[in-house]
């Protein structure tokens, strides 16, 4: 007979009393979904992983700031993925040479617009991102993913809204080149 693995809430309030089942049970449930979040940041497998348990030190150590009450645990997680996923990207991947403060231009636009974009895979899609460069890649991912606006993007990251604009423009215009070389 398999066992039953105890609700969320009350890992949760095992992981609050230190019990350290209680944690490897939450980071075993949680693996995969978080693990999904960081590979949409990261440039690859190990970097995510990092990620990954760098945000889930910091949600065993900030349980006493969850409350069940105000939020899913899983939303909660997702944010502090999401500010690990800034961070890592702030201190490893010092690219401020693709902070650029121009407004997205006409001709950048019109390269952006296209009709097949919505019947392409989520996966395909996810592929070629990874091949962003790094400020490319966090501004895509907030922006397109995540549904951040460019002006909470811009606070987040420290830039200037126009920068957030113009670096998602150029993200999606390396994204219609990469795709059209793979033949869409």
């Amino acid at each position: 007979m398999k066992e039953r693995t105890p609700s969320v809430s009350a890992l949760i309030q095992d992981c609050k009393r230190g019990n350290p089942e209680g944690q490897r049970q939450l980071y075993q449930l949680f693996y995969s979904y978080g693990m999904s979040i960081c590979l949409r940041y990261a440039a690859n497998h190990t970097e995510a992983k990092e990620i990954l348990n760098d945000g889930f030190y910091k949600a065993f150590n900030k349980l006493d700031q969850f409350d069940a009450d105000k939020a899913d645990f899983k939303a909660w997680f997702r944010s502090i993925l999401i500010h690990q996923s800034i961070d890592y990207h702030r201190k490893y991947h010092k690219t401020d040479h693709l902070l650029t403060d121009t407004e997205p231009s006409d001709q950048d636009a019109s390269l952006v617009a296209n009709a097949g974009w919505d019947n392409l895979l989520f996966d395909d899609v996810m592929e070629c991102v990874h091949q962003l460069p790094p400020q490319y890649r966090l501004v895509f991912n907030l922006f397109a993913i995540e549904g951040k606006s460019h002006r909470d993007i811009a606070a987040q990251l420290g830039i200037t809204e126009g920068t957030s604009k113009s670096n998602f423009a150029k993200a999606r215009q390396n994204l219609m080149l990469l795709l059209k070389h793979k033949g869409y």
